[in-house]
């Protein structure tokens, strides 16, 4: 294993940890402001997907794509949020997951419906196609390095919205104590939606920006929707920066165990059973690594207050 390989593997984990981060921000968010579990988060990143990969066959045009998608899911999370999340706010976590659940079936049967069972393209835009020589002998593709860029401007705003804006003092009070920040004159009601929405189109993000590297397809929200909570109890549950840091530490970790691992395996063991180890080995470092910080730091690397 040479340094480019390693370099490699790094800016691949932290690629995407950055696109994590982009799912589990809204996320936390919902979760921690909200109190409400929102198993059908992964299905909007779906759906900001599926619409930038229609607005590109439809335009040519991969930026009109990307920005028909944030605008498009936006729009549907808040919808949803106003004619249906709303009146989960007050049901248990056991009622929101059930009723989140069925909202997951319903959004891959309306996907299913309008855009049918086969997988759809969504094309790499072409000046951005090749690789760039970062060091002497090291190449890297130019579109995941703008997806790096993305993540890390969208990280920088959002740090700074949650901290340094008014609305963000509106989101880490509704965050701390719902009732005194209403009996303080903020309108829950709204910020509640514009939260929602907020989540809806970093969803979408994420998806438009990865349906080039990924399959857009029915159903693909779930299994990263699984990461997603992982990064947020790793992180913190309602803390930004608790996101960041558990999406670039789950990105890093997953990448690299799934590359690096099995080369490991082959200097003590066989190739096939390196092969075979590897991999399973691989799939479950994430979860290892959940249990190790919750063991040490119950609450998460970086919980939103207490």
């Amino acid at each position: 294993m040479d340094w480019i390989l390693i370099t490699e593997q790094a800016l691949n984990g932290l690629q995407f940890g950055l696109m994590l981060f982009l799912l589990a921000a809204g996320l936390t968010l919902v979760f921690g402001i909200m109190d409400m579990i929102n198993l059908a988060h992964g299905s909007l990143y779906m759906v900001g997907a599926y619409l930038a990969a229609a607005t590109a066959a439809a335009t040519g045009s991969f930026a009109l794509a990307v920005i028909a998608a944030i605008a498009g899911t936006a729009i549907l999370g808040m919808a949803l949020e106003v004619t249906l999340l709303r009146r989960l706010y007050a049901r248990d976590h056991l009622s929101q997951v059930l009723a989140t659940f069925a909202l997951i079936l319903m959004l891959n049967e309306g996907v299913r419906i309008l855009w049918g069972d086969q997988p759809l393209m969504l094309n790499t835009p072409a000046a951005l196609s090749g690789p760039v020589e970062l060091l002497p002998g090291l190449f890297y593709p130019a579109y995941r390095l703008l997806i790096i860029g993305v993540g890390l401007a969208v990280a920088l705003l959002m740090w700074a919205l949650v901290t340094r804006t008014r609305a963000g003092m509106w989101v880490r009070a509704g965050a701390s104590n719902r009732q005194m920040a209403t009996a303080m004159g903020i309108d829950i009601r709204k910020l509640f939606t514009a939260v929602f929405g907020l989540g809806a189109a970093l969803c979408a993000l994420a998806g438009a920006l990865l349906g080039p590297l990924l399959a857009v397809q029915v159903g693909m929200g779930e299994s990263i929707l699984i990461l997603a909570f992982v990064v947020i109890v790793v992180g913190g549950i309602g803390s930004v920066r608790g996101a960041l840091v558990g999406s670039l530490l789950v990105g890093l970790v997953d990448t690299a165990s799934r590359t690096l691992l099995p080369a490991a395996l082959r200097q003590l063991a066989s190739p096939e059973v390196a092969s075979n180890l590897g991999p399973a080995l691989a799939s479950i470092l994430i979860y290892v690594l959940m249990a190790a910080i919750l063991f040490w730091k119950p609450r998460g690397l970086f919980p939103s207050h207490g």
